[in-house]
């Protein structure tokens, strides 16, 4: 009995590859993955599909010489129409029809729950981030109103002028430190939303990071002119926008490529809500890429890459981001690092209840259809 047919019905996707890493056979969920019909897949190196791979492939090809087994559960794969996916690869030494030895991919696409469980988790980190920090600053403020008092009434009190120098030195470094604190802590109020020209906010903030970038890193834009208006507090998302052009332009060094994109983006989820329409803000750069150490601490406050870094920044942005009901996210791979920012659009009222038509997702199922 030939399997062709039963791994045909399988929803893993199944590769076969020869000792060349030729592919032999693709079931229909690799023809789907891979993006190609098995005609044009059978007998092409599977490297050659590839634009880039975070699983070096010399690893298959040693699996392969000595008929082991391999298995990697976060593999980044980008196809070469830009298509960026994440498998769970497992790999298993295999017979040919020939008789001649072979490999066995096993491929599950894995982007989708675990963009899920990653807003989950970023949603818990912020609130937690935001609930130390405010005790944090109770903590500090308090004394650090008490030393400025105290050396306000000193300097009242001495008679060298010389010796006043010291104690302005500590006013200032307590006022520095205050703001420091209040820039953790961030606005209090969301402030007033308007009707805003997302692409005019744009060009505010290019004109900004022109005045300061190296000459040789090129600043591009391509926006989608059909954007409708949306309602936010400008000078918020400028800073939002200012904080993470900024750092792409410093992750690119002395040359590089940054661009600024805007699509709408229909039927995104965000935070367990479905929306019809989001705008979508996204800034890519040509840098190195996110250090591993950092990719799951990357919102964290007074986390840097940089030196000289005050690690606020992206903190700072992702806070005002989910005050505007929208979420950041981050795919990186050295040349490539994109972040993604999602803004909800109001959504249709719905004519029987005049209430918003927005779906909540309860379940992995249900965040799948």
């Amino acid at each position: 009995m030939s399997v062709q047919p039963i791994l045909e019905q399988l929803v893993t996707a199944v590769v076969i590859l020869d000792r060349r890493g030729h592919i032999q056979f693709a079931n229909a969920a690799a023809e789907s993955l891979l993006a190609g019909s098995s005609r044009r897949l059978q007998g092409a190196p599977l490297e050659s599909l590839l634009r880039y791979s975070s699983l070096e492939f010399q690893l298959l090809h040693d699996a392969m010489a000595n008929q082991q087994s391999l298995s990697d559960s976060d593999v980044v794969w980008v196809l070469h129409d830009g298509k960026q996916m994440t498998v769970e690869l497992v790999v298993s030494p295999c017979t040919l029809d020939n008789g001649a030895g072979g490999q066995l991919l096993e491929l599950r696409q894995v982007d989708l729950i675990r963009r899920l469980n990653q807003e989950q988790v970023q949603q818990h980190q912020l609130a937690a981030a935001q609930q130390l920090i405010r005790g944090l600053a109770h903590e500090i403020k308090n004394p650090l109103g008490g030393i400025r008092g105290a050396a306000q009434l000193l300097s009242l009190k001495l008679r060298e002028p010389g010796l006043e120098d010291y104690t302005s030195l500590i006013i200032k470094q307590s006022d520095r430190l205050r703001e420091l604190v209040d820039r953790l802590l961030g606005p209090n109020q969301p402030g007033q939303r308007e009707e805003t020209n997302v692409h005019q906010l744009i060009e505010q903030v290019i004109q900004v990071v022109e005045l300061d970038k190296p000459e040789e890193v090129k600043l591009t834009k391509d926006y989608d002119p059909s954007l409708p208006p949306i309602a936010v507090v400008e000078h918020q998302i400028e800073q939002v926008l200012l904080n993470i052009v900024k750092n792409a332009v410093y992750a690119v060094g002395s040359q590089g490529e940054v661009s600024v994109r805007t699509r709408i983006a229909h039927q995104e989820t965000i935070y367990g809500k479905r929306y019809r329409q989001c705008l979508l803000l996204a800034v890519t750069d040509t840098g190195p890429g996110v250090p591993a150490e950092l990719k799951d601490t990357l919102f964290y406050p007074l986390v840097s890459g940089r030196e000289g870094g005050s690690g606020l920044g992206l903190s700072i942005a992702q806070s005002l981001v989910h005050q505007h009901a929208g979420k950041i996210e981050v795919s990186s791979r050295p040349g490539h690092t994109e972040f993604l920012i999602y803004l909800p659009y109001p959504q249709p009222t719905d004519p029987e209840n005049g209430r918003l038509e927005t779906t909540h997702v309860e379940g992995m199922q249900e965040s799948n259809a």
